[in-house]
Parts: C-alpha cells; structure tokens; sequence
C-alpha cells in the first residue's frame, strides 16, 4: 500500500512541474501578445483617424461637385437663352 501511495505523489510531482513549466512558458508569450495587441489597437485608431479625414475630404469634394453640376446646368440654360434656344415648359418641370 506504501509504495502506491508514493507512485502517487510521485505523479501529483510530475503534474505539478509540468503545470509549473506550461505557466512559465505562457508568461513570455501573454505579454508578447499583451504588446503586439497595444500595437495593433493603436495602428488601428491611427487607421480610424485617418479614415475619418478621408471620409470629411471626400463630403467636401462631393458637395463642390454638386455645386459644379448646379452652375454648369445654370451656364447651359444661360447660353442656350442667349443664342435663343427655348426649353419647352414640360422640360422645365421636368428638370
């Protein structure tokens, strides 16, 4: 009975410094991990910000292109009145 007993804790051993050993080896690698995702979640807000400025840039560049198309339809309509085209009234409405 004495010699199970110790073939037993002689196996609780062995568990242990392989528990001991595995939370050795996972304290590098978490912060290794801890580090590279800081520097994934930082390039990622930079990615955010900068995404932001694109998306402002780009409203401003669609409403001056808007404004554009609204003057060049008024300069048509401007000049075909001064070289005397007549637009139909239900083309106006239309518009």
């Amino acid at each position: 009975m004495a010699h199970s007993k110790k073939n037993g804790n002689g196996n609780l051993e062995e568990a242990m410094a392989a528990l001991i050993q595995a939370q050795a080896t996972m304290v590098p690698t978490q912060a290794y991990y801890l580090v590279r995702k800081a520097e994934t979640d930082n390039r990622m807000f930079e990615i955010e910000q900068e995404l932001s400025g694109i998306k402002k840039r780009f409203d401003r560049i669609e409403s001056v292109l808007v404004e554009h198309n609204q003057n060049l339809k008024y300069l048509a309509d401007k000049v075909g009145e001064k070289i005397g085209f007549k637009v139909p009234a239900s083309a106006k409405t239309e518009a």
